[in-house]
């Protein structure tokens, strides 16, 4: 196969990556959310008010996806095809991934309920640990004008990768994101004019990740053909 840009594959991205290598693609950064291997797929808090939370959390539906940590090829082949890297629950990762200074913090902004305060990024730049808030507690999230529908029980609000892709990438960079899940990433890089390949090896969330990115994608062409006529 031949890799095209600004395309997501269903297929594994260990494939993906390998083709890459083969094909002489390096991205200049990598951002992704791989599996933990804690169980985030067994949808376990399905409708129920968990810890306190203001509503019942989503049902989302079982899967098989988050059933162990993945293998340590997945990083060394992410680090040989991306030049830097953002990697969310790096905490889980510190036996395969090299000591960091730029530590990610994204403060959800949870209020007091069981949920975590924060999630944690490792990334390969040398800079200092930063902080991005941006509320993601179920119903509540901190642009509540655009609300984003969750289809994914691991999903990351746009306005948390837009935070890094401003902070760390420039325009015409090339971002490469292996688990695409719900295609937050793809969605994130139309808007800022980022190029990017990734891969999303669960059909439905594959099917459903192509929808979003199409429905986001024409709304964002509107507002730009909108812009140019000074509507």
């Amino acid at each position: 196969m031949k890799i095209e840009l600004d395309t997501v594959y269903n297929m594994d991205c260990l494939d993906l990556m390998r083709e890459m290598v083969s094909q002489g693609i390096k991205a200049d950064w990598c951002i992704t959310d791989p599996p933990y291997g804690i169980g985030a797929d067994k949808d376990l808090r399905a409708n129920t008010q968990y810890g306190q939370a203001l509503a019942k959390s989503k049902q989302y539906g079982k899967k098989e996806w988050d059933t162990r940590r993945i293998a340590k090829e997945y990083f060394d082949l992410i680090r040989e095809v991306s030049k830097e890297q953002i990697i969310f629950g790096g905490n889980y990762y510190t036996d395969f991934l090299p000591p960091s200074s730029c530590w990610i913090v994204w403060d959800k902004e949870n209020g007091d309920n069981g949920y975590a305060d924060c999630e944690l990024a490792w990334s390969s730049y040398k800079g200092a640990v930063r902080i991005c808030r941006y509320k993601w507690q179920g119903m509540l999230q901190g642009d509540m004008k655009n609300k984003e529908t969750r289809i994914h029980p691991t999903q990351k609000p746009r306005p948390v990768i837009d935070w890094l892709l401003n902070k760390y990438t420039k325009e015409g960079d090339l971002i490469l994101d292996p688990f695409m899940g719900s295609f937050t990433t793809a969605v994130s890089c139309h808007k800022l004019k980022r190029r990017f390949i990734g891969a999303e090896l669960d059909e439905e969330y594959f099917a459903l990740g192509q929808d979003r990115l199409k429905h986001e994608t024409a709304q964002l062409s509107i507002f730009d053909i909108g812009g140019s006529n000074g509507l």
